[in-house]
């Protein structure tokens, strides 16, 4: 028969390891690309359809407020988009369109979403891709390490924004984009391995990685 003092001490383990699951659980979420932002409340016209808001946005401030008033994290969707799920799960990075309906989703697809549509509304700068590879965190089993968001230049001066962990965010300006990668590592308080500069979200093994 198991003596009461050993049942508390099982009690005690587990209340224990459920703490610990708790805290990591946390911890995970932090560091996660998940918005850390809880809602905007500015006034903005919501349209009825992604090409009538390409009609009328004319900045880089109007896509970033749709954005702060409408993106939501989809953490089941980065699950499936994990560095151990992608392989298999076949899921398609979501369009423009399909994101301005869905209006949730993970970093990639925001920074798709703002890289397409600047270079829709405002041709004359230079919209790219931003790929930093983070030393990899796990969540929910799944092992999570790139990151995206969008990147413009404005005369000689890069600008940041479409950042899935502050939506509705402009970084900028800075005169390099290893400027940027300095503050972003201190900002996310996660190791950066390394950074690309993308002219598309699509893998292409001929970009060179800059490596820190």
């Amino acid at each position: 028969m198991i003596s009461h003092k050993a049942i508390f001490s099982i009690i005690l383990f587990s209340i224990f390891l459920n703490i610990c699951s708790c805290t990591n659980s946390k911890i995970a979420q932090n560091l996660s690309d998940e918005s850390e932002e809880t809602g905007h409340e500015q006034n903005i016209t919501n349209y009825d359809s992604y090409q009538s808001a390409l009609k009328n946005w004319k900045s880089l401030q109007d896509v970033s407020a749709w954005i702060g008033r409408n993106f939501s994290y989809d953490m089941d969707r980065a699950v499936d988009l994990s560095e151990t799920n992608r392989q298999t799960n076949n899921v398609e990075i979501y369009t423009p369109s399909e994101l301005f309906l869905e209006k949730k989703g993970v970093c990639v697809d925001l920074a798709r979403f703002g890289v397409e549509t600047i270079r829709s509304i405002l041709p004359q700068i230079t919209a790219n891709y931003l790929m930093i590879e983070f030393v990899p965190i796990e969540i929910d089993g799944e092992i999570i390490r790139n990151h995206w968001l969008a990147s413009y230049m404005d005369g000689p001066d890069y600008y940041f924004f479409a950042d899935s962990k502050r939506p509705s965010y402009i970084s900028g300006p800075y005169k390099s984009v290893k400027d940027f990668i300095s503050e972003y590592t201190r900002y996310r308080q996660r190791e950066i391995v390394s950074f690309k500069e993308l002219e598309s979200y699509k893998k292409q093994l001929k970009k060179i990685k800059v490596i820190l």
